[in-house]
């Protein structure tokens, strides 16, 4: 049999159960903050798997919230690639801005040296948590392909790797001690080739349509947080796993810079507010709050070198019916960023 341990909620009084699930959580994978509305009465069961140096422990929990922060990942980096499937319940999961969403038999990847935020949901959880030493996969290049989104585990490498991973939870009888090494290498060698499955479709696209496919993200991304006072280029590419200097090369043939898009689609979205007749009674400073301006007078000192015209005035012709509020921006109005 292998070397295995199993830990459980119903051993431990129900005010040691949260921190009891914390304290495994933070030895099974690393440090994390947790949060759940269960936590006066937390149930939860894991099963460690000691496969040489790769660790499995199927587990299944109430539902919470595990935030791994910068001040963690500072204070201890154990340099592990995390890969989860979900069995049961769902998951979000989100770097930063980026954001995904996880249903049963999807796999995903986190690195314990980025800050991430799991939030799961459901009456009860069940996963299969994998930990892999990042010094045995060599794939860092493509990183950003197989981390912030999910893998498919119905379909293909992604499937194989599921089969293995819930064959091995349901029974570990069959196996000898001896068998556990052996298994994590395996283990290790399917997780590369899924990694590495990853990386070839996105380098089957030629780079153009490598490059269109992300633009065309990154404007789907803009478009979803214009509401973030700190939406700025540098955040941008951080949420996309690129350099600056990467993505104003990616928007340099378009008719606008990346700061310019972000103000040009902040103030279009203002504009049709103050105008809108079902908004009338909105305060203009929530208007622009709304779409990233947190200060009154950036916001009024935008929208002038943009329309011509200040933001109140602009409502106030709009609610007469006068002509004039049907404007478009300049194309030489000039960058200002909320909050500067």
């Amino acid at each position: 049999m292998l070397n295995e341990t199993v830990f459980g909620s119903d051993e431990l009084p129900v005010a040691d159960r949260f921190d009891g699930w914390l304290e495994r959580i933070s030895r099974t994978h690393a440090p994390v903050h947790l949060s759940s509305p269960c936590a006066d009465d937390y149930r939860f069961r894991q099963r460690v798997l000691e496969l040489g140096e790769v660790r499995v422990w199927p587990a299944t929990f109430d539902p919470a919230a595990f935030r791994r922060t910068p001040a963690l990942i500072r204070r201890s980096d154990p340099e592990i690639y995390h890969v989860s499937l979900l069995l049961a319940g769902s998951a979000t999961v989100s770097w930063g801005k980026r954001q995904a969403h996880y249903r049963p038999y999807d796999l995903h990847c986190n690195d314990s040296s980025l800050p991430h935020d799991v939030h799961t949901h459901g009456e009860m959880v069940t996963t299969v948590g994998l930990e892999i030493p990042k010094a045995l996969v060599p794939l860092p290049e493509t990183r950003s392909t197989f981390i912030g989104g999910p893998m498919d585990g119905r379909d293909g490498i992604g499937a194989l790797l599921a089969q293995f991973l819930t064959r091995l939870a349901a029974d570990t009888s069959v196996y000898r001690p001896g068998d556990g090494p052996r298994l994590g290498r395996a283990l290790t060698a399917l997780v590369v080739a899924l990694f590495a499955h990853q990386a070839d479709a996105d380098h089957a696209l030629s780079p153009e349509n490598r490059r269109r496919n992300l633009r065309t993200q990154i404007r789907a991304f803009i478009r979803q947080n214009l509401h973030d006072p700190e939406l700025t280029p540098r955040s941008i590419a951080a949420a996309h796993h690129i350099s600056p200097s990467h993505l104003h090369r990616l928007f340099q043939d378009g008719d606008a810079t990346v700061a310019a898009e972000i103000r040009r689609q902040r103030l279009e979205g203002a504009r049709r507010d103050l105008t809108d007749p079902a908004r009338h009674r909105t305060p203009v400073h929530a208007i622009a709050a709304r779409w990233g301006y947190h200060r009154a007078t950036d916001f009024s000192r935008a929208y002038r070198a943009a329309y011509g015209i200040a933001p109140k005035e602009h409502r106030r012709r709009a609610v007469a019916g006068r002509p004039g509020t049907a404007l478009t921006p300049s194309p030489d109005a000039p960058a200002t960023r909320p909050g500067a």
